[in-house]
């Protein structure tokens, strides 16, 4: 991978901005795509609009296209004519074409699929853009190598180099009966042990693994992590093979999954990245901040109510930060654990109670734990008239936080899970506020009770 450093921009922003063509094909025909990417990530629109339209392997243009962040590329497309948008999408696997396609507004859709040249391609598109980005279907392509399996192991052989002659790369052949219903695999070892067999249905592997076009993409992505899996052949409801998962595709998809949950986990109410404008930034950023604001309000009107035993006892009102903070990492740590096991399998919704009740457990143990620390701490450094008092409204409050802080944090994901909603969500703002609200809540009713057992 290449390295830019800021000599080397330098000297490309001079080739540019000295209109020195062959300088500037010199410098991009040795980069990858993905390292011409990067590279127009340095330079402005206009740079990069110029050095884009010196690259002469066709190719290689529509891959870097394609190597672009969705904002860099979509700046790209706006100053170019559905003619040519239609011609890059004539180069491209039908997987990348979905994407690009699926990033121009309707109007533009139509005119953009109408100027592509292969028609074949062209209708394995529209089929494609039926599917939900989001499942097995919208991510597929429909480039592989597929067989029939009452083929010789000769004829198959010339069956496999014709449409070879069209791929990029090859990772599994397919083997289909008459209805192209998926049957099995040819492993390479076959072709070699076996090169005169008669049908090669006798030596294919039966019943590979395949997912459904409907299925979630992160059911996928588990399912290509389990197996170490480089690609998977997607059927439809019948068992017709329709299209094929790369490992790349896999890995593009979960990247950009983890960066949305990241996101999310910190407040962040959708999909934003630091080139992006100070306005959209502001945008996805304001919603939890003024949530925020408001779970603060509420914690005043709480506090406000709670004036005259802060009063009594000042060494009240300087546990409260503990309290508050206790209770949010707490919840945190609690639901991103549920949030991870979500993620990766090995948590359900079958399982769901055998978590609560381990969590029960963990909070318990958390809960025994820090509030006798704090407990012993109040007791041993407080003034004797009011140690009493601070040390079990602390100490009980924080018990109660801690135990309630878990049960909320394991219970919010696995709940948003169950209705569909991403449950990242619960890792964020929307736990830490509700746990500081709970949680003062909880100390000011202890405290009240404390005062009115042990007096002020």
């Amino acid at each position: 991978m290449k390295e830019f450093t800021e000599t080397d921009i330098d000297r490309i922003e001079q080739i540019i901005d000295s209109q020195d063509r062959e300088a500037a094909q010199k410098e991009v025909s040795v980069l990858h795509p993905a390292d011409i990417a990067e590279l127009f990530q340095e330079l402005n629109l206009r740079q990069a609009e110029w050095l884009f339209n010196l690259i002469e392997d066709k190719e290689q243009k529509a891959d870097v296209l394609m190597e672009l962040d969705e904002e860099d590329r979509k700046k790209l497309l706006e100053g170019m004519a559905p003619e040519q948008i239609g011609h890059f999408i004539d180069l491209l696997d039908t997987d990348d074409a979905v994407d690009l396609i699926q990033e121009l507004d309707e109007e533009e859709r139509e005119e953009v699929i109408q100027n592509i040249g292969d028609v074949e391609q062209a209708g394995d598109i529209v089929d494609l853009l039926q599917y939900d980005e989001d499942t097995a279907g919208g991510l597929m392509g429909t480039e592989m190598i597929v067989v029939n399996e009452n083929l010789s192991m000769p004829d198959c052989l010339k069956e496999m180099r014709r449409q070879a002659e069209d791929l990029d790369d090859i990772y599994y052949v397919y083997v289909v009966d008459d209805d192209n219903r998926l049957r099995g695999v040819l492993p390479l070892q076959k072709m070699i042990t076996h090169p005169s067999v008669s049908k090669i249905k006798h030596v294919m592997e039966i019943d590979p693994m395949s997912v459904k076009t409907e299925t979630p993409i992160d059911e996928v992505a588990i399912d290509f992590e389990k197996y170490d899996l480089v690609a998977m052949p997607v059927i439809d409801s019948i068992g017709r093979l329709v299209g094929q998962i790369t490992v790349d595709d896999v890995m593009d998809e979960v990247r950009e999954q983890s960066e949305r949950d990241y996101q999310l986990a910190s407040g962040i109410s959708s999909d934003v990245d630091a080139s992006d404008s100070v306005f959209a930034q502001t945008k996805a950023r304001i919603p939890w901040l003024l949530i925020g604001i408001i779970g603060g309000i509420v914690n005043s009107l709480i506090l406000g109510g709670f004036e005259a035993q802060i009063a009594a006892i000042t060494a009240l009102a300087i546990f409260i930060p503990l309290i508050g903070g206790t209770g949010g990492n707490v919840g945190v740590q609690a639901s991103a654990i549920v949030v991870q096991g979500l993620a990766n399998g090995r948590l359900d919704m079958k399982n769901a109670a055998t978590q609560i009740g381990r969590e029960c457990l963990v909070a318990m143990m958390n809960a025994v734990v820090i509030s006798t620390v704090v407990f012993l701490y109040i007791f041993f450094t407080q003034p004797p008239n009011v140690k009493y008092t601070v040390s079990f409204a602390v100490g009980v409050s924080l018990f109660a936080v801690v135990i309630f802080a878990t049960v909320f944090g394991t219970l919010v994901p696995l709940t948003l899970e169950r209705l569909k909603i991403n449950p990242a969500l619960a890792t964020g703002p929307f736990i830490q506020i509700t746990n500081d609200v709970v949680g003062l809540l909880i100390y000011v009713g202890m405290s009240t009770w404390m005062l009115s057992v042990f007096g002020s």
